[in-house]
């Protein structure tokens, strides 16, 4: 699990960060991502960027992983299994999550991180994120920004994606509860040791604010109090300045940790 196979340089939007496609394995997988390093010698965190969406819809985006890289980190960013010519069937927070999992361990075997890795999810990835955190329990840090923590409340909340989870997932929360409960880490948090930091627009329609409100709940009533930054005026997506202002803010916070 982790290991690279193929890793080829890919053009930076940043001068300087260092941009890589990396083919890795994943469970049997041979599975793509990116990695973005600064282009300064030196030691550096790890940080697992965990895409939201499925598919297409949601993919990494260079400037993305490489403008958290230039805030002194190496990035890694798996594309999930089944896109961009990896092997396997993405399947919405499922069997995939192996493939966050692989890139943590991608992360930790990489010769310029520290001891230290952390692990951010936006939207679909605040799920991927949160079981990435039960699974490697020294992580140094968790962020969910607009993320998912309860699957069947997305399900109940976007009409529009119902028949891709009744597809991916295998049936409706009605019919088959056990494996959206599979998929919503909040049932597992009493495991977690990693400090959080919650992410949320109060104007989100993408990732209702319930997500994060279950989340803070989930996590007090098991003693593991997370702190939040709630945002009155914003959605799903941020103006580019809040959002470069957020991700410089986020950065220190997780060195901090």
């Amino acid at each position: 699990m982790g290991r690279i196979i193929d890793c080829f340089r890919f053009p930076s939007p940043n001068p300087h960060v260092l941009l890589s496609m990396v083919t890795y394995w994943s469970g049997g997988l041979k599975v793509k991502g990116m990695l973005a390093e600064p282009a300064a010698e030196g030691q550096y965190d790890g940080f697992l960027y965990l895409r939201g969406g499925i598919k297409n819809v949601g993919m990494v985006r260079p400037a993305r992983i490489a403008q958290f890289a230039s805030e002194g980190f190496i990035v890694f960013a798996p594309f999930y299994r089944g896109n961009r010519g990896g092997e396997g069937n993405e399947d919405f927070a499922g069997e995939d999550r192996e493939d966050a999992f692989a890139g943590f361990e991608l992360l930790e075997a990489h010769p310029r991180v520290t001891n230290r890795v952390h692990i951010f999810g936006f939207s679909r990835g605040g799920v991927m994120a949160l079981f990435t955190a039960l699974e490697k329990e020294h992580a140094a840090s968790v962020v969910t920004w607009g993320g998912v923590s309860d699957m069947i409340l997305t399900y109940e909340e976007r009409k529009d994606l119902r028949r891709m989870m009744k597809r991916v997932i295998g049936g409706s929360p009605n019919k088959r509860e056990e494996l959206y409960n599979w998929r919503t880490p909040l049932y597992k948090l009493e495991q977690l040791k990693a400090p959080v930091l919650i992410i949320h627009g109060l104007k989100d329609e993408n990732v209702s604010p319930q997500h994060a409100f279950r989340l803070e709940e989930r996590l007090q009533q098991v003693d593991h109090p997370a702190q939040t930054w709630y945002f009155h005026r914003y959605g799903h997506y941020f103006p580019p300045a809040v959002n470069r202002k957020i991700v410089t803010d986020l950065c220190r916070w997780m060195k901090q940790q």
